[in-house]
């Protein structure tokens, strides 16, 4: 009777539990669909403080490359590419006197670093000024002190340390813990420098494995060094020695000239202010996009597709709460739909992807010839990371832009599986597979190991797909097959590298990318035009009534919702509510890019 009882009550318990997890979530939903008519409401609407401004930009959030594609990402903070386009705006808004900016602490992805450190010099050449304050370089890469590098003042919190002195890269194999508990791991790698397999096949580095990293490693640096010198109008040796000589203390780091002041974030921020006049507002950066008017756009289009994280068939949906994916679907879609499109008379493409499905990079390879033969021009912009399938996508665009300090390449082919049949055992567990047909339909079995046929089968079909991916880029790149064969085997390039041997044409970001894709278009720089994103993003209660199956009344409340937000008394609460706030203030690569 006491077990009864027990049961009865836990079950009630997890009823009432469920129920009021339930009624959070759909609040949580609900609110988010106000939020965002409450943001609709002010689209169109300037709502910055008069009077002079300096921008305020935190680069210790974490960012994404590009804008989530989930419409419930209301809340996130803006991404490097959304920063970017603010700051050029902003380098024509007469009201906005500079950017102050709080300097990542450990470490940025390289190319991330570089696109920012790009936009900043771009702002200080447009005649505005950029501080920048660090509560420390704690971590040992240097790429959170490039980010900063054209700053006309780098602040450094006197208890804080210079610790930014090179790059570094980890790697943990399993190797030797798969051998030790009995499974087995079988891939097949074309070739040696395709190396992401090598965490179960290996205890350690093989010799590839380490030239190419320390390969790449040194050619960020380098690049770091170069761009940081002449921030620092020091000569590139100087520079060298001063950074590898750390790490250091504050003072001593304004005494080597890597620092041009010391003191707390309010010092530094007065500082801004003084120089923006003595009376200027800060703006966060996600404040002066959000709450400003749109220009008017029209005349032709340049058409914005983006893709960011793995690779795969289909949609590539994020969803609610899911990460970020480039589908194969979705993307050759918005190309077609570009290509289509009278009004477009070019496509750039961002990517920041390590790779993923072979099928689908192709799918996506296939929807930008079919673009080109259209007559649009493609051009390719990568970020931090465009590997593997990330560049197989890149390749047959008109021109390919990389930072020198993008990770790119990794033209290969890996698959494979780990065999626990014999871990299991240790356990007392029996996996016993079963099949008909050919003797191929276990060759991924995680209970049996190859045979020697299958293992032949398997390894032709990834022969294959490395046949197809090195021949569509030398299609795509213009360059002999043989050449391609050379260089490619999986190998890892920096963008600087990637330039040297023809796997891209330029050295630059998206703004970049967005200006040689106008002249391809044959437009001048005087001529009207818009950058318009393929897809259009869906708003949350349209994303709202596709995940939930929102009845007509439902769309129709939220109409009304939206209407009523869009009030004349609910937009001065919501501006009285938003000053208040105011005045209170990744076929994948094989490595990761070191942060």
């Amino acid at each position: 009777m006491k077990t009864f009882w027990v049961t009865f009550f836990g079950s009630v318990v997890g009823v009432i539990v469920g129920s009021v997890l339930t009624l959070v979530l759909g609040a949580f939903l609900l609110g988010a669909v106000i939020a965002a008519a409450v943001q609709s409401s002010q689209d169109g609407a300037d709502t910055l403080p008069a009077g002079d401004s300096v921008l305020e930009i935190d680069l210790r959030t974490a960012r994404l490359d590009q804008p989530s594609r989930s419409p419930f990402a209301f809340a996130e903070p803006l991404s490097t590419v959304e920063i970017v386009a603010a700051l050029e705006r902003a380098e024509r808004d007469d009201r906005v006197k500079g950017v102050f900016i709080r300097a990542n602490e450990f470490g940025l992805a390289p190319g991330q670093a570089e696109e920012l450190r790009a936009a900043f010099s771009a702002f200080r050449e447009a005649g505005k000024f950029v501080i920048a304050h660090a509560q420390g370089f704690e971590g040992v890469t240097i790429t959170s002190y490039f980010a900063v590098g054209p700053a006309d003042e780098i602040w450094l919190q006197a208890t804080s340390s210079f610790s930014a002195v090179g790059l570094a890269s980890e790697t943990l194999f399993f190797g030797g813990l798969i051998e030790r508990y009995d499974a087995v791991a079988e891939f097949a790698q074309f070739h040696e420098y395709k190396n992401a397999a090598n965490i179960y096949t290996e205890s350690g580095y093989t010799e590839a494995h380490r030239e190419a990293t320390l390969s790449f490693l040194g050619s960020i640096f380098d690049s770091a060094l170069a761009n940081l010198a002449d921030d620092r109008a020091m000569s590139p040796d100087a520079l060298r020695t001063a950074i590898t000589s750390g790490p250091y203390s504050a003072e001593q780091a304004e005494q080597a000239g890597l620092v041009d002041r010391l003191g707390h974030v309010a010092a530094a921020r007065q500082a801004a202010r003084e120089r923006a006049g003595g009376s200027a507002t800060f703006i966060a950066i996600e404040d002066y996009v959000r709450n400003q008017r749109p220009r008017p756009s029209s005349g032709p289009i340049i058409a914005l597709v983006e893709g960011q994280g793995p690779i795969l068939t289909g949609a590539g949906e994020p969803g609610f709460g899911g990460g970020e994916l480039i589908g194969g679907d979705a993307m050759a879609e918005a190309i077609d739909a570009a290509a289509r499109n009278s009004q477009v008379r070019a496509i750039v493409l961002r990517i920041e992807s390590p790779g993923g499905s072979a099928i689908a990079s192709d799918q996506v390879w296939d929807a930008v010839m079919r673009a080109r033969d259209a007559g649009k021009p493609v051009v390719a912009t990568m970020g931090a990371l465009a590997a593997s399938g990330g560049y197989y996508i890149a390749a047959p665009a008109d021109l390919i832009f990389a930072h020198e300090t993008t990770l790119t390449g990794s033209i290969g082919v890996l698959g494979g599986k780990i065999v626990l049949d014999g871990a299991l055992d240790r356990i007392g567990l029996n996996l016993e597979p079963l099949a008909v047909g050919g003797e191929y339909a276990l060759a991924f079995s995680s209970a049996t190991a190859w045979s020697d046929s299958q293992r032949a089968a398997y390894a032709r079909l990834m022969e294959e797909v490395y046949d197809d991916f090195t021949g569509r880029v030398a299609e795509g790149r213009d360059l002999p097959l043989s050449r391609v064969q050379e260089i490619a085997r999986g190998r890892v390039w920096t963008g600087a590298q990637a330039l040297e041997l023809g796997l891209v044409d330029r050295v630059g970001g998206l703004r970049d990318a967005i200006d040689a894709a106008r002249e391809l278009a044959e437009l001048s720089a005087d001529d009207a035009y818009q950058v318009r994103r393929f897809p259009r993003q869906p708003t949350p209660i349209e994303a709202f009534q596709a995940l939930f199956g929102l009845s007509a009344e439902g769309a129709e409340a939220a109409a009304a919702m939206t209407a009523l937000m869009q009030s004349p008394q609910v937009r001065a609460a919501i501006e009285a509510h938003r000053q208040g706030r105011q005045a209170g203030a990744q076929a994948y690569a094989p490595v990761r890019p070191p942060q």
